[in-house]
This record gives structure tokens, C-alpha cells and sequence, in this order.
């Protein structure tokens, strides 16, 4: 492993040198590129620089404890102690930061919330998680914008898809994905009776036009006149955008904002996200990796948390955490199961590190 580190502290040298050149220094694309490069690596070195000082620190002990003062080697005996310990904390910190980076951790994340089994309760299931989502956002002081929405007529959502802006909201909220099931009494039951109703969420990283390339030429563009909520005045123009990709069959319709321009954008960028998440699917597939054995990561059919509404239950399959706080949970405070699914994963990752 400290042969890994010390490659990297190299490739750090090596950039601080690159960014003291004079051509490198007036190209702000390189010197923001390599920049970037040595933040990311500047915790790691300074790990190590301080483990090289504590291995010195040790040797010098370690050739105190052997001397012929009874009282000076049981000082160093204790100094050898404490620096060993301290050495194995580094070689810890030196290990997680090995850890392979999900290179979209930082990124904006865009999420739809599909009802699934249970007709009216599924759409008012899928209305509670877009609010626990949004409240989610707003306690980390992310910015949400509803991208489109289809609501039935009871305050639920067939469908709701918005994005949610804000640093490391991805790393966080990609833990999200799955199918959601609640068990309750529907408000629509006259008999009391519990039902089990399903919602499908999907979080994908927001993409930008340099992450993803779409050929014009693969879209078929239709605009129509925009129906549901949004005021009269949305239905007197052809504001509404329909957009197909041909080569995969993948449509986004968008139909929230009053232009057309508007509307174009918005389909764009879920388009986007979602040909992305196609292509990190067949890239998965290919090297062989099943994706439901990642933590927070599996897909879309993998039911991952339960809402028992008579126990004020909510539990997380994936690492079997109940806690009896239903409507807190509903109202947003989501990191007490976050945080474990994310040291979860981290574990599962140092497991396969030592392993390799």
C-alpha cells in the first residue's frame, strides 16, 4: 500500500512542477486541470508526510528502549506505544483515501419517483417521498426545481421528476434508488384495512453537454399543447416538448415552463442523465460487476426500505436498520441511514482493497 502512496505523492511533485512552468501558468484550462488534481491529492500527501515523521519518531524510540537508564527506556517504551499507534491511525486515513472516488459524487443529481403497485395510495406514496426528498434538501441547503410532474387529482404523483442542486448531493442521495414500499391504511379504505403499496426512485447524476454527446440527427422533437396544472395560459401555445432518442427508444416529455425553449433544456438534461445511466449499466455488465451487491447503488427492482405506518417503522433492507421514527424520517432527517449505508460501502471497498 505505501508503495501506491508514494507513486501518488510522486504524480503530486510532478503536477506542482508542471503548474510552475511558464506555458502551464498562462493556460488557465491546464492550470485549473492540474489544480484541481492537487487539491484532491493534497490530503493523501499530507497523510504521508506525516507518516514518514512518526516512522522516524519511532525508530529513534524504538532505539531508547534497549538503554541502560531503567527510567529513559520505560519512557521510550511508552513513546513507542503511542507513535505505533498513531502509525497504524495514518496507515488507516492512507487506506480510505485509496479507496476508489465515485467521479460523480459532486455532481447534481436528478431524481423520478414513479408510483408503482397500488393505483391512488402508490401516487400519494410517491407525493410523500417527493416531499421527504425535498425537506432532505432543503436541511443541506440544496436548491430543488421541478423539472415535470404528472399529479392525479388527489394531491398524488403518477410520476414527478426534479433535480436537486447543491455540493456532494449525489454522494448523498444516491443511496436513494430502488423500490420504496409503504404499508398503511389508504385514506381511500373505508374498511380499515392495511395495504402494500410500491414506488419506484431513481437517482441519476445531472450530466452536462461535455459529459454526454447527443447526435441531433438521433432525436425526433415533438411539441404539443401543454394540459394539466400550470395556469390557463399554458395551454394557449405549443409549449410542450416531447423528445424521443431514436437509437434507444428513450422518451422525456417536458411540459412545466411557459416556453418551449424552456421545456427543450429541461427534457435535455434528464435525456441526459438517463442515456448516461445506460451506458454505466452496459459498462458494468461488460467487466461482470453485479450491480444489486453494491450498497446504495442497486437497481431500480431491488426493494430497499419499507414504511409501516402502524409500527412508525421504517426499515432499510440493505443493512437491516429499523428505526421507530416513521414521520421523522418522512420529514426528512434521512442521515442516520445514509451514514450507515455510505460506511457500509466503505467497508465493503477497504474489504476488496486488502484483498486485491
Amino acid at each position: 500500500m505505501i508503495e501506491k502512496v508514494e507513486r501518488i505523492v510522486e504524480r503530486y511533485h510532478h503536477l506542482q512542477g508542471l503548474m510552475a512552468r511558464p506555458d502551464v501558468a498562462t493556460d488557465p484550462h491546464k492550470l485549473r486541470e492540474y489544480a484541481r488534481e492537487v487539491a484532491e491529492l493534497e490530503p493523501l500527501v499530507s497523510l504521508y508526510n506525516e507518516y514518514q515523521q512518526v516512522e522516524q519518531e519511532l525508530e529513534s524510540a524504538q532505539a531508547l528502549v534497549e538503554d541502560e537508564d531503567p527510567e529513559l527506556a520505560a519512557l521510550a517504551r511508552e513513546e513507542v506505544a503511542a507513535l505505533e499507534e498513531r502509525r497504524q491511525a495514518l496507515l488507516g486515513a492512507m487506506k480510505r483515501h485509496l479507496l476508489p472516488k465515485d467521479p460523480n459524487d459532486e455532481k447534481d443529481v436528478i431524481v423520478e419517483i414513479r408510483a408503482g403497485a397500488g393505483g391512488e395510495e402508490a401516487a400519494l406514496f410517491a407525493a410523500d417521498l417527493f416531499r421527504m426528498y425535498t425537506r432532505y434538501a432543503e436541511s443541506k441547503g440544496w436548491k430543488v426545481e421541478l423539472i415535470s410532474a404528472n399529479e392525479t387529482g388527489i394531491g398524488g404523483f403518477k410520476e414527478v421528476i426534479f433535480a436537486v442542486k447543491g455540493r456532494g448531493a449525489y454522494s448523498r442521495l444516491k443511496y436513494e434508488s430502488g423500490v420504496h414500499r409503504v404499508q398503511r391504511v389508504p385514506v381511500t379504505e373505508s374498511g380499515g384495512r392495511i395495504h402494500t403499496s410500491t414506488a419506484t426512485v431513481a437517482v441519476l447524476p445531472e450530466m452536462d453537454e461535455i459529459d454526454v454527446e447527443i447526435d441531433p440527427n438521433d432525436l425526433r422533437i415533438d411539441v404539443f399543447r401543454a394540459g394539466g396544472h400550470g395556469g390557463q395560459h399554458v395551454n394557449t401555445t405549443d409549449s410542450a416538448v416531447r423528445i424521443t432518442h431514436i437509437p434507444t427508444g428513450l422518451v422525456v416529455t417536458s411540459q412545466d415552463e411557459r416556453s418551449q425553449h424552456q421545456n427543450k433544456q429541461r427534457a435535455l438534461r434528464v435525456l441526459r442523465a438517463r442515456l448516461y445511466e445506460l451506458e454505466r449499466q452496459r459498462r458494468a455488465q461488460e467487466v461482470g460487476e453485479a450491480r444489486r451487491s453494491q450498497i446504495g447503488t442497486g437497481d431500480r427492482s431491488e426493494k430497499i426500505r419499507t414504511y409501516n405506518f402502524p409500527q412508525n417503522r421504517v426499515t432499510d433492507h440493505r443493512i437491516g436498520l429499523t428505526l421507530y421514527r416513521l414521520d421523522h424520517v418522512l420529514d426528512g432527517h434521512l442521515d442516520e441511514f445514509i451514514d450507515e449505508l455510505a460506511t457500509t460501502e466503505q467497508a465493503q471497498k477497504l474489504a476488496e482493497l486488502e484483498a486485491d
